[in-house]
């Protein structure tokens, strides 16, 4: 493992080293156009040109003098550097020799600083340049350098097998107490994770945080290394800089943000405080405790939820400016991007919820009610704001977009009956049979029908007189105690229709003809009332 790690931190070092020599400031070529050129050497910047001098352009005049100083430190002795005052501005003399020459031009305008200091700092980077290349070219030095840097490899590669070690250990240890209280993650008895789905996630997160670690400490590794050598030791410089700036700027953020977060805050305080606080109100109206004219049991459910949604909204849009990097342009186009996929991916989304707003507004069904919507019938038992659902009497649970239950005819057997509803069904009996004793044997059935209401009494209608037959239809009422219990009591009644017409002999049978019969199908005035139809009934 180690052998590989080593092999994966020395790529990882020469694909490092190399994008910072990239970034480093490469030779200046000489052009014209250029407004500013600055003379590196030995990966130092010692001095930025910022205009010409005796006709030599500044890109030309940054090249000779890095070509110079490159030779001079070569040769130095003492390495010694003065500056000189010249008719021109100042020359930087190293042992005696020019160097180059800053004049008043060079200096940056935004520092605010005169042309003395401006070469006094160019004096101070060329000292700094002189004492790296004495250093690059002592032995003792290097070797020094090898010895730290190999005890920091050491101390490196004995954290990350720490690290491996701590990984392994507390894998173990919180897959352990994963695998002894997951089953405690449950509501109603139902888990809320599977247990070997929470097992992976825990390693996951041990991996993640083992790699997060393992990153710094190379990154801190290679800062080290790189600072240990003269020539490497600017880009040493600037990977320590650049994670201390980015830590800075990361805590300055923070700061600043803590302000305006406070604020955002406080806005979705006020607006909790204002939901529980009405939240009180619709309870009360839904206990009865509570009257409000424009509000009722039926509409309390929609009507919380619409001023709680109202109020979160306005709580959003007053705090998104207080929000951290609302002002981004990252910011910016993710509200655009999520406002465009709300736009066009929620239209039917937007519909079915303006359908159930219109059905729980205009109450048109109700949760407990008996309805049939096209053509399926069943107890409402849940009224939502995108769907409906209901159940049927043989146990099935369907879900009825309310888009669908708006759009179509829908029959309420509970509306008019108050605490049960009504159940109907039809037979067909031909025109020879006395209708009046059809109507008789039909509520003698619904008599013996247990769960059937006596008052009111069931009723018989003749629906339509077809080709062939008139159309019958038996109406009583059944209290109300799920829809189970209706289906047992239709199935009741219907072997009880079935058991009369046989104990008085009438077919239940739609007739139907190829030709006319030899006698006309009519029922003589003295079988009107056969049995057990009444002539009361007349």
């Amino acid at each position: 493992m180690f052998h590989q790690l080593i092999r994966i931190l020395l790529c990882i070092c020469l694909f490092v080293s190399s994008l910072v020599a990239a970034h480093a400031a490469p030779p200046v070529s000489p052009a014209t156009t250029q407004t500013s050129a600055t003379v590196t050497v030995f990966n130092r910047p010692v001095v930025e040109f910022r205009a010409p001098l005796l006709g030599v352009p500044v890109g030309e005049r940054a090249q000779r003098a890095s070509e110079v100083l490159r030779r001079m430190l070569a040769t130095s002795s003492s390495g010694k550097v003065t500056l000189q005052p010249i008719p021109q501005g100042i020359s930087i003399m190293l042992d005696g020799v020019l160097a180059f020459t800053m004049v008043p031009e060079d200096v940056d305008p935004l520092k605010q600083e005169s042309l003395e200091q401006a070469a006094k700092n160019a004096a101070t980077a060329l000292e700094l340049v002189v004492r790296e290349t004495r250093e690059a070219r002592d032995l003792k030095v290097l070797m020094r350098a090898a010895g730290f840097v190999l005890a920091a490899t050491l101390a490196f590669l004995l954290l990350v097998w720490l690290l491996h070690r701590a990984r392994k250990w507390l894998t173990f240890r919180l897959a352990s107490l994963a695998h002894t209280h997951a089953e405690r993650l449950s509501v109603g008895g139902e888990s809320l994770m599977n247990r070997e789905r929470l097992l992976q996630l825990v390693r996951r997160a041990v991996t993640l945080v083992y790699w997060a670690l393992v990153l710094f400490l190379f990154y801190d590794w290679l800062g080290f290394t790189l600072g240990r050598f003269p020539y490497t030791r600017p880009w040493g410089e600037r990977l320590t800089q650049y994670l201390l700036d980015l830590i800075a700027r990361f805590g300055g953020a923070i700061a600043r943000t803590i302000p305006d977060l406070l604020v955002a805050v406080l806005i979705f305080l006020i607006a909790k405080f204002m939901i529980d606080l009405l939240k009180t109100v619709f309870e009360r109206v839904e206990q009865g405790k509570l009257e409000i004219a424009w509000l009722d049991r039926d509409t309390v459910s929609p009507t919380r939820r619409l001023i709680s949604a109202g109020i979160w909204l306005f709580a959003l849009v007053m705090a998104y400016p207080y929000l951290p990097g609302s002002g981004t342009e990252a910011f910016k186009g993710l509200s655009v991007l999520i406002g465009l996929m709300v736009s066009l991916g929620a239209s039917s989304l937007v519909g079915q919820a303006a359908s159930g707003l219109i059905l729980m507004y205009t109450r048109t069904i109700r949760a407990g009610e008996y309805v049939q919507i096209s053509g399926h019938q069943g107890t409402v038992m849940e009224l939502g704001l995108f769907t409906t659902r209901i159940r049927t009497g043989l146990g099935e649970e369907l879900t009825l977009p309310n888009a669908l239950i708006l759009g179509n005819v829908s029959r309420n057997y509970s509306r008019t009956v108050g605490d049960g509803f009504i159940l109907e069904t039809g037979v067909t009996i031909g025109y020879d049979t006395p209708w009046r004793q059809v109507h008789a044997m039909l509520i003698e059935a619904a008599g013996r029908t247990p769960g059937v209401q006596s008052e009111p009494a069931p009723r018989v209608f003749q629906t339509a007189l077809s080709d062939y037959y008139p159309e019958y239809r038996l109406a009583c009422q059944v209290l109300r105690s799920g829809p189970t219990q209706r289906a047992e009591v239709l199935s009741a009644l219907h072997g009880n229709i079935q058991d009369v017409f046989n104990e008085y002999g009438v077919q239940i049978m739609s007739p139907h003809y190829l030709s006319d019969p030899p006698e006309a199908k009519i029922v003589p005035k003295e079988q009107w009332y056969q049995a057990p139809a009444q002539k009361a009934e007349n």
